[in-house]
């Protein structure tokens, strides 16, 4: 089972470009995320769509932040990737005529609406200035990820 870590990624990037003092260019995004430019244009589009980011073309441009870094919550960032379902496990639909099936599935949907209501929440009240500022004082990875050719 895949898991979806566009979120935690993405958060990784916008924080890195919060605290630049130049425009991020896709390539360079790309290169610390370790995949393609397109890739991150196509993610970047959906930060734009919502008002979060914003790109500059020509010498000098790339993507930049729209507002700091304490006006953007990860609630904002999680919607504006456009996400699926928040847990990658759900109901079976193999016997849908079956009690015990239905019975599973309606006491997971209760469990799975209660999680999902807790971590929106969570999200919702956390910034990315809260993430900046629970982090220890100690190099960020471009100076310590120089040696491992991790890339800002």
């Amino acid at each position: 089972m895949s898991r979806d870590h566009r979120l935690s990624r993405m958060l990784h990037v916008l924080i890195h470009m919060g605290q630049a003092d130049k425009a991020s260019t896709s390539q360079e995004i790309a290169a610390m995320l370790n995949t393609h430019p397109v890739v991150v244009r196509r993610t970047m589009a959906g930060l734009r769509d919502q008002g979060y980011v914003m790109s500059e073309k020509g010498h000098g441009g790339g993507w930049r932040l729209t507002r700091p870094l304490d006006q953007i919550t990860l609630l904002d960032v999680h919607r504006a990737l456009e996400p699926g379902a928040l847990f990658a496990i759900g109901p079976s639909r193999d016997s849908p005529d079956c009690l015990v099936e239905r019975a599973v599935n309606a006491s997971m949907a209760d469990a799975f609406a209660r999680a999902e209501a807790v971590l929106i929440d969570a999200l919702r009240g956390r910034t990315l200035a809260d993430i900046v500022a629970d982090m220890p004082q100690a190099p960020h990875c471009e100076e310590e990820g120089r040696s491992r050719g991790h890339t800002p």
